[in-house]
């Protein structure tokens, strides 16, 4: 008050540290503020004041899921000239909230639970492509499965090649409950609508049987969330995002995200995985005493189909063509579907063994050839190699493609396709597909035409002169006694 006297209202002010217009205002009324009633008013007038009550709340009585912005171009649309703008856009957003907040509908409320030791298990899939993973260098477009302990946080996680398939789902889960050691008395996922997309209701009643009695050999209850409800899988989704986020950390801290196999990756994974569950040491074996023992053996993870071996020396399997030993043509081979993989099997011997592949998006049939299945029958007709529909998929190498593509060009379509026939041949049967691959690499390289009859000449043992005499002394009896004796 002192300022006052020899300063300036503004000067007065400035000194002491507030605007000219609150020393206005003290000036007005002295009167501390804490003493003050307060006043609500409004210093402006109610644009709705006119609309509210008799236009915009009976919309939002009728249906309360309105939003602000619809009911502003409602009455822009009915009186353009009182809103010619959007300038009550923040004055209307604000009276719909309110009216909500006091008389919209109920609205659901989370439940926050405190996890029982060896209950509740969770499972879910997650798209993993944004951690940008490859595999020898091309992108790897992938799945993982997730499995949650609730209580404990224990986890485990498989890589998936497929989509959300009940035999990706049965496959994972087996896994996770043999490397946890026991069995939880509830497993929960979400309404896995990707594993029933595109299927008739007797193909998805089968999915559901077949679940149903998964679980009822592990003496598990299922059960599934609410669609849309993320939250009440929310041990496994909030997992979820903390794994990728280690993943991703380790590749970074690993330098490359290539990895020459997809075994490699899994077992990157796996090691991951590991280091997280050992944190867990102490829940875990407080959750492991409330777990249900296992059962005696595992069941069926896989989806089972019975196909014929055709006369073009293989079979179908979900539209992708395998190939078979030809002596199999005519018979009615058991097909084992998992995930990764297919086994088929005839009566109980497993006689072929593939790794799973998907169709094309273009419509084009998938082929997987293992060529020793074909060999002698395309010794016999080398020709046929040059049209044939699955020639491209029979190279078990790139350098056995490679080498196709220069034949193909330099030499005959007959001694391109009798050359190439001959390399397969000799690889088959001197089992050295890899080490003839790196003789074709170095032809290539310096520009050479493969030829078998020199190559074959580069892979033959080198002779070794065997001794003559070989001396081989006999041991006494009596040694033998003594070493006895010795012991005892």
């Amino acid at each position: 008050m002192t300022d006052l006297q020899n300063h300036s209202q503004r000067t007065a002010a400035a000194r002491a540290g507030f605007s000219e217009r609150t020393a206005r205002r003290f000036d007005a009324d002295p009167t501390l503020p804490s003493n003050r009633k307060s006043v609500h008013a409004r210093t402006v007038p109610d644009p709705l004041e006119d609309y509210w009550k008799s236009e915009l709340l009976p919309l939002l009585e009728n249906d309360s899921a309105l939003q602000a912005v619809t009911l502003l171009r409602h009455l822009q649309g009915e009186h353009p000239v009182a809103f010619p703008d959007d300038r009550i856009r923040r004055t209307l957003e604000r009276r719909v909230r309110q009216w909500r907040a006091l008389n919209g509908p109920e609205r659901d409320i989370i439940f926050r639970q405190t996890p029982e030791p060896g209950y509740m298990a969770q499972s879910d899939f997650t798209h993993a492509d944004e951690l940008r993973v490859m595999i020898a260098g091309q992108a790897f477009p992938h799945l993982l499965y997730h499995f949650v302990m609730v209580y404990s946080r224990w986890e485990h996680v498989g890589v998936v090649l497929g989509g959300e398939s009940f035999t990706a789902l049965a496959e994972n889960l087996q896994q996770a409950l043999w490397s946890l050691g026991g069995v939880p008395q509830n497993h929960r996922t979400d309404s896995l609508s990707a594993a029933f997309r595109n299927l008739t209701i007797d193909q998805r009643e089968d999915i559901t049987k077949r679940y149903d009695a998964f679980v009822g050999h592990y003496g598990m209850d299922a059960s599934r969330n609410n669609r849309g409800e993320a939250h009440e899988n929310g041990a496994v989704e909030s997992q979820n995002r903390h794994l990728k986020t280690a993943i991703d950390q380790a590749l970074i801290l690993r330098g490359s995200r290539d990895f020459a196999s997809i075994e490699d990756y899994r077992r990157f994974v796996d090691m991951l995985v590991a280091r997280r569950n050992k944190q867990r040491g102490m829940p875990v074996q407080a959750e492991q005493t409330h777990l249900k023992p296992l059962p005696q053996r595992r069941t069926t993870d896989f989806t089972k189909i019975v196909v014929p071996v055709t006369r073009i020396g293989g079979f179908l399997v979900k539209s992708i063509f395998y190939s078979a030993p030809s002596q199999l043509i005519g018979q009615r081979l058991r097909v084992h579907l998992y995930d990764d993989r297919i086994e088929a099997f005839l009566g109980g011997t497993l006689v072929v063994s593939h790794p799973r592949a998907r169709g094309r998006g273009d419509g084009h049939r998938v082929h997987v050839i293992n060529y020793h299945h074909v060999i002698h029958a395309l010794r016999r007709k080398p020709q046929a190699l040059w049209s044939s529909i699955y020639r491209d998929s029979l190279f078990p190498r790139t350098e056995y493609a490679e080498a196709w593509k220069v034949l193909q060009r330099d030499l005959q379509r007959r001694d391109a396709c009798r050359r190439m026939v001959d390399l397969l041949f000799i690889a088959h049967e001197q089992s050295c597909e890899a080490e003839l691959a790196h003789l074709l690499a170095a032809d290539l390289d310096a520009g050479r035409v493969p030829d078998p009859k020199a190559l074959v000449l580069l892979l033959a043992p080198k002779a070794t002169a065997l001794p003559k005499d070989v001396a081989v002394a006999h041991p006494s009896l009596d040694s033998f006694d003594a070493l006895l004796g010795a012991s005892a």
